[in-house]
């Protein structure tokens, strides 16, 4: 007799956690519609467009002027390393 009791309050005691897990997914899947945000395409794209529009590009001038830079700062930094390279080098063949 005392099998049987413990098999019925088993399986009363998994119904009991199955009920609550749906209930739960229940209330947990309204609560993340509630608080999602609600965005339409549109909206981001307009979004975008404004905000592309608020960008200065830089004209043909600026481009070179800036491109030049660039150039001049790599190969400074090349140069550099490259040196230092050379110099641990020799210094390493010293010792």
């Amino acid at each position: 007799m005392s099998k049987e009791k413990e098999k019925k309050t088993k399986n009363l005691e998994k119904d009991n956690k199955k009920s609550l897990k749906k209930e739960n997914k229940k209330v947990d899947k309204k609560k993340v519609k509630d608080n999602k945000p609600k965005v339409k395409k549109e909206g981001f794209f307009k979004g975008v467009k404004q905000e592309f529009k608020k960008v200065r590009w830089p004209n043909r001038k600026e481009m070179v002027k800036y491109s030049i830079a660039t150039i001049v700062f790599v190969l400074f930094f090349g140069i550099f390393f490259y040196l230092i390279e050379v110099l641990m080098y020799f210094l390493n063949k010293l010792v």
